[in-house]
């Protein structure tokens, strides 16, 4: 055996991720490194009676997702990398992320790939996504928690300012035009900022990954319906099935969502419903937003998702609007390889349908 082909071996050998070939003939594991043993405290000459019993720790929402790159990949179809649950002893959750590969060598087709426990990654980013998650929807909130007093601080301003156009004293005019330059500065201030990180998001590419919606815009739902009080709204969330899986960028199609649901608190007034849903088909997921507010006009329907659209106007309580927000949603939809669209009449309510392709 050549120098380098040992040398590659003994590396392989020490490599601390699983690396495995698997025999499409014989259906059966003719390599696996010690790395096997110390994953999952296996022997690695009794791979293949064990791993019957590995996979059926699968975690059951993964397991046809699993049957499904299993005949991709076999097929030389699949080339992204794929992360899985296993469930322990304890309903503990492992995840692994297998990077494999076909290759139809002459007379054996193989297929051969590492397999790496990211868990702690896992967590780790599961947190982080969950809080961005609550920070997109709480931006929303505060800019009307925030905005909103200061709205009302204007307007009081302003009619006080007439009621003193008679009063000789130049220095509580200024006092007056000072408040009144704060207030409206302070509420640009904070759609600006709103309005920024939402921009911000559609200037990268999609980092997909295979999200339970259910889970994370549950999260979103739950953070509006903390402030029903403060905003005089219902939120509900209505799901066909208790977990229901997407590929998709969730940062980006989070902000999606807080927009659509920022839009309906806009134009629905105190005593309303909002109501986001969730289903899926075999080939797809529908996620929709609505609510029972003023409706959108149907001379602007049209050019809905134009940049600088016509249909810009402020919410019902004074909320500015650029025009930018629903071309972005459509632009972020669109590389999702989805669509968009809605239903929408005058003072009964508007209804966003957001359709998704399952993905891997």
């Amino acid at each position: 055996m050549p120098d380098h082909v040992v040398q590659f071996q003994h590396l392989i050998e020490e490599f601390p991720s699983v690396f495995f070939v698997f025999d499409l003939a014989s259906q059966r594991i003719t390599y696996v490194n010690p790395a096997y043993e110390r994953m999952w405290n296996g022997h690695r000459e009794q791979v293949n009676e064990e791993l019957p019993e590995l996979l059926a720790r699968l975690h059951p929402d993964d397991r046809d997702y699993a049957a499904d790159c299993f005949v991709r990949l076999s097929q030389g179809l699949l080339r992204e990398n794929v992360e899985l649950r296993l469930l322990g002893p304890g309903e503990e959750v492992q995840w692994l992320c297998v990077r494999a590969s076909y290759r139809p060598d002459s007379g054996q087709s193989t297929l051969s790939g590492f397999i790496d426990d990211i868990t702690v990654e896992k967590a780790y980013n599961q947190n982080a996504e969950k809080f961005n998650t609550k920070k997109n929807s709480t931006l929303e909130i505060l800019s009307h928690d925030l905005a909103g007093p200061l709205r009302l601080m204007q307007s009081l301003t302003g009619q006080l300012n007439q009621q003193l156009q008679t009063y000789p004293d130049p220095h509580l005019h200024e006092l007056l035009r000072v408040i009144t330059v704060t207030c409206r500065e302070s509420v640009d201030l904070i759609h600006d900022f709103v309005d920024n990180e939402f921009f911000e998001s559609s200037n990268v590419e999609l980092k997909r990954e295979r999200i339970n919606l259910v889970e994370r815009v549950g999260i979103m739902v739950d953070n509006y319906s903390r402030t029903e009080l403060t905003l005089g709204l219902t939120f509900t969330l209505e799901s066909s099935a208790p977990a229901i899986y997407a590929s998709i960028d969730e940062n980006k199609f989070m902000q999606v969502l807080n927009n659509l649901v920022g839009n309906a608190i806009k134009f629905t007034p105190s005593g309303g419903h909002i109501r986001v849903g969730l289903s899926e088909s075999p080939d797809h997921v529908l996620v929709t937003v609505a609510d029972d507010g003023i409706g959108i006009p149907a001379d602007v329907q049209d050019a809905l998702f134009e940049k600088f659209t016509r249909a810009r106007r402020p919410g019902l309580r004074g909320e500015k609007s650029t025009g930018l927000g629903m071309s972005i949603v459509r632009t972020i939809v669109l590389l999702h390889e989805g669509r968009i669209w809605f239903e929408s009449q005058e003072n009964q309510g508007t209804t966003f349908y957001i359709e998704l392709p399952k993905g891997v």
